[in-house]
């Protein structure tokens, strides 16, 4: 799975496959979410504010673990 960088002040890259999504933090945690929709994947990566994006649609709403 390729992790994309991403410009943002709380996320370092990004990555999806088969639903999962996977967001490696600035401060060292790479999490991932499960069931998300590739249209959210979509509009995270199109997101002017990636972090704004993140807490506002995908944070408390998908199930995440910690895998790093």
């Amino acid at each position: 799975m390729r992790m994309i960088p991403v410009s943002s002040s709380d996320i370092s890259s990004v990555g999806y496959e088969n639903g999962i999504l996977y967001i490696q933090f600035h401060s060292g945690g790479m999490y991932s979410y499960s069931g998300v929709p590739a249209s959210v994947y979509q509009n995270l990566m199109s997101a002017p504010s990636k972090g704004r994006y993140f807490h506002a649609n995908i944070k408390g709403i998908y199930a995440y673990q910690r895998i790093g």
